[in-house]
């Protein structure tokens, strides 16, 4: 493989060739972590004829420092925590609350947005195919893992295109699958694998799931 990816879509279309496992699988239902994730699960649900939706995660940030993620929330309600940083960091209980329900009211707005007035798509007894565009810490990923667990799913797959190899460890014992074909020592950050990673728009995601899904209809 190439040192770096060209963008989502190609990141998308690559990892399908290592999910050839998952063609025909019966309920198989690809859950995007929006935003960056939607381009990646869009090419594996064409690819596997599946169904796709997104599965509605929010980090949390640190106080003073939010682009370092002292966890997650995700659809549920689910929280989970980054303990090594919330203990480094000395961040208090009600820091975290307070994080926590801003982040929570963000994500039911955006489950609106995505999603419009479709419903989640059923999660229980499908086999769950969880994606993203790329796992540093993993904190989103871990969060979404274990809120999808609570949905009683047959198995439950993580699929990324890139990752930092202690992350993919962690995954992988709470995953009954875990694919990800790209794990560089000197890991950095998830944009660094890509040659293009400009923001995907919230406007986005719904279009692609609007696009995927009318297709799916006809």
């Amino acid at each position: 493989m190439k040192e770096r990816y060209k963008d989502r879509k190609e990141a998308g279309l690559k990892l399908v060739q290592y999910l050839d496992h998952y063609v025909g699988a019966p309920g198989l239902l690809v859950l995007a972590l929006p935003r960056g994730g939607i381009v990646v699960a869009n090419e594996i649900a064409r690819a596997l004829k599946a169904e796709l939706d997104v599965f509605v995660v929010r980090k949390l940030g640190a106080p003073d420092e939010p682009e370092l993620a002292m966890g997650a929330v995700a659809e549920g309600g689910i929280i989970e925590l980054n303990r090594s940083v919330v203990d480094f960091l000395s961040i208090s209980k009600e820091q975290i609350e307070k994080s926590a329900e801003q982040e929570l009211t963000l994500l039911r707005h955006r489950q609106q947005l995505y999603r419009q007035k479709r419903p989640q798509l059923q999660i229980s007894g499908k086999t769950i195919l969880l994606v993203d565009d790329g796992l540093a810490t993993g904190a989103t990923m871990k969060v979404a893992l274990k809120a999808v667990k609570k949905h009683d799913p047959e198995r439950v797959a993580v699929a990324v295109p890139v990752g930092a190899p202690s992350t993919v460890r962690e995954l992988r014992a709470e995953a009954n699958d875990m694919i990800c074909p790209m794990q560089p020592d000197h890991f950095m950050a998830v944009g660094a694998w890509y040659e293009e990673f400009g923001q995907v728009s919230d406007e986005e995601v719904s279009e692609v799931l609007q696009s995927y899904n009318k297709k799916e209809q006809q």
